[in-house]
């Protein structure tokens, strides 16, 4: 039995198995997004980008967010992923070496808006103003 309290492996984020194999998932959705053909018209002609899954700790549930090439429909982009979500399980358990394939869920990524929104922000004047106004930190006092 583990000395460890279940809660205790958690807090300290994911462990390096859940690492690689949510590396190995984000790699294998690649290939498949670029060599499959779906039948969802959601899909049809769109180049998904999966910039990056996270796995659970009992591997049983992923989840891979994407971001559709250029960001147009991404709402119908992942609704159509959730929808071939059993096919494109079935094609990660045939070459993911685990005793279960898990269980996959889409999710739009949102990092990127969150990146611009905080580069505008930093660019905004009113944080120009507030940086020019501090006093520097030669030593001098």
């Amino acid at each position: 039995m583990s000395r460890r309290a279940p809660h205790q492996a958690s807090a300290k984020g994911p462990s390096q198995r859940q690492l690689r194999v949510a590396e190995e998932i984000r790699h294998l959705l690649a290939a498949l997004f670029m060599r499959a053909e779906f039948r969802d018209p959601a899909l049809v002609g769109v180049s998904v980008t999966v910039t990056q899954v996270t796995i659970s700790p009992d591997l049983k549930h992923a989840t891979a967010y994407c971001v559709p090439l250029g960001g147009a429909h991404e709402d119908e982009v992942i609704a159509g992923l959730n929808r071939v979500r059993g096919f494109l399980r079935g094609q990660i358990g045939k070459q993911l070496n685990l005793r279960h394939a898990p269980e996959l869920h889409f999710a739009a990524d949102k990092s990127f808006e969150e990146a611009k929104r905080i580069d505008q922000l930093l660019a905004s004047e009113a944080v120009r103003r507030d940086l020019e106004s501090r006093p520097s930190d030669d030593g001098e006092a």
